[in-house]
């Protein structure tokens, strides 16, 4: 049997006029601002007309450390959307937007797959409605702030060494990760070392994540830290008085994006910090929406648990009061072969023994997230190479570990192939049990709580850090930023910082290499091992085999 490509599936879909969606979530047509005929915003004056509505049951949808395999996060977060919307309950999705940076490397799209997916998908994957280039263009703002501040005189006495405003551009180029700038003589201001990350890891993106309004954004920008006088003592982003004209920036790009599934189901598209080097998870204002407007929302964090749903739990839910209902952990036969060490080449033949072996994986993210107090159902999304041994191999390992493991076909079927999911993540999610709670309080140290996750979550005997940077922390403390949560930047391939090292390790050590303060974001950015906050192209990009076909339309974006 022969299958469509994604994009022939999505190119095929009859989309509905982005005002039917809208109608199905009780959002007049006044109240969306259109982006073409199947994709709109939705209005900050609705948005607040809906605050005193109770909120909906919501679900994370999670997964095990991405491998080679595949996984399928965002494939069963559209499928389970839909699946719920198939048994009649009234469902949205909340997803993140997709950068281009990983779109042209290696990644590809990011809006599900199969019959399984949001569209319009080639729109999500490229520009969409401009909202990272508005990011991208606020973040450039203060940085062409800084320095014309400084070539001007320089009044608020930055000492130009201690400039931790780093420039950003929504794209893979390594050839940007250090760099000096104002070369050329005294016209072009005083030279100076800086360097570029990627949009997603940008602080700005991180704010317009974590924002419940247009006013909570300027403050935050304002609050964002640029850089030390040679006293060491802060300035801030609203020194330069720069956070005006970057929420003018921001204005439009605070508002959700509304789209849909493949089956007409509505599906919220909003902001998008990656969950290896920044928070992953979509917005803020997007998720507290939808629980106004729908009785169940399912949203996503990025990578596996130890990241995304990690994050999910101690920085979003902190900060903006959200408790999850039942979490959705996603995993593949496929990948529990490569965790019990089959090569990705070898993955086709029936071998249980290696998935009770890669099971350890699976078995480590359950037990973590028991550890918020919420109840977790396994996700097993269906291959076809998949033998029932295999599956059964699965399913029992699981409900030793107190969860249970359901088999969905959402990529093949649509919402019907996930109706048994929803089913069980509905009954769940109306029964009250979760008891959740983030791992650590406020009040623990800064070091504490990344020592914290480090032995909790990734199972690590220790935490490495110099006294430079033990020191850093202890200063944040005593400048009263010691509340904040830890946002670790750590490969997604392994529970450790080392990318090759699968399944469930222990006796390993996590290195901290650099902390940042997101003073406006609201959580200390601690890097681990190798992770790079500006991501390289690999040595065959994807962008090699994007292109228009003779009909206009694209190829090879997915």
């Amino acid at each position: 049997m022969a299958f469509k490509s994604d994009i022939e599936i999505a190119r095929a879909a009859k989309k509905l006029p982005i005002q039917k969606i809208g109608e199905r979530l009780g959002i007049g047509a006044e109240d969306l601002v259109p982006y073409g005929h199947d994709k709109a915003k939705v209005s900050q004056r609705f948005i607040e007309s809906i605050q005193d509505r109770p909120n909906g049951k919501l679900i994370l949808v999670t997964a095990i450390n991405p491998t080679p395999a595949g996984e399928g996060k965002t494939t069963t977060t559209v499928g389970l959307g839909d699946g719920l919307n198939a048994i009649g309950k009234k469902a949205a999705i909340c997803i993140r937007e997709a950068s281009l940076g990983p779109n042209f490397g290696m990644k590809g799209g990011a809006a599900g797959g199969g019959y399984a997916q949001i569209v319009p998908m080639e729109d999500m994957n490229l520009h969409f409605t401009g909202d990272f280039h508005a990011i991208t263009s606020a973040h450039s703002l203060l940085s062409a702030m800084i320095d014309n501040h400084i070539y001007w005189g320089n009044e608020l006495a930055i000492d130009m060494r201690r400039v931790v405003w780093r420039r950003v551009v929504d794209m893979n180029d390594r050839a940007l990760r250090q760099i000096t700038a104002a070369l050329g003589g005294v016209a072009n201001g005083f030279p100076r070392e800086t360097g570029y990350d990627i949009t997603v890891a940008s602080e700005v993106m991180a704010i317009l994540c974590l924002s419940r309004d247009l006013k909570d954004l300027e403050k935050r920008l304002g609050d964002m830290i640029v850089a030390y006088r040679r006293d060491h003592s802060p300035v801030y982003c609203r020194d330069l008085k720069a956070e005006g004209a970057m929420t003018v920036l921001l204005k439009d790009a605070m508002q959700p994006n509304l789209v849909q599934t493949l089956e007409h189901n509505p599906a919220f598209v909003h902001g998008g910090p990656f969950a290896n080097i920044a928070h992953g998870c979509n917005s803020v204002i997007a998720t507290t929406t939808a629980l106004k407007l729908a009785d169940y929302v399912v949203t996503e964090a990025g990578f596996g648990a130890d990241l995304g749903a990690e994050k999910f739990m101690n920085i979003k839910c902190r900060k903006a009061g959200l408790k999850p209902d039942c979490v959705v952990l996603v995993a593949t036969v496929r990948a529990m072969k490569m965790n019990g060490g089959v090569a990705k080449a070898d993955l086709g033949p029936e071998n249980v023994a290696a998935v009770k072996k890669g099971c350890a994986n699976l078995g480590r993210h359950i037990e973590n997230l028991h550890g918020f107090g919420v109840p977790v159902v396994v996700a097993i999304n269906h291959f076809s190479g998949d033998s029932e041994a295999e599956i059964e191999a699965v399913q029992s390992y699981v409900s030793g570990r107190g969860a249970e493991a359901i088999v969905s076909r959402h990529w093949e079927q649509g919402g019907k192939g996930a109706v048994n999911l929803a089913m069980r993540v509905a009954e769940i999610a109306d029964s009250g049990r979760s008891q959740f709670a983030p791992l650590y309080e406020d009040e623990m140290p800064l070091f504490e709580k990344i020592r914290t996750i480090a032995t909790r979550i990734y199972r690590a005997d220790e935490v490495l850090a110099d006294k430079r940077i033990r020191d850093q922390l202890h200063a944040w403390e005593d400048q009263g930023y010691g509340h904040l949560p830890v946002c670790m930047a750590k490969t997604q391939y392994s529970f450790s910082t080392d990318p090759n090292l699968r399944g469930a390790p222990t006796g390993h050590s996590v290195p901290v290499r650099e902390v940042r303060l997101s003073a406006g974001a609201g959580f200390v950015v601690v890097i681990c091992g190798e992770i790079m906050t500006m991501p390289g192209l690999p040595r065959h990009p994807s962008a090699e085999s994007i292109r228009l076909n003779e009909a206009g339309q694209i190829e090879g974006l997915f």
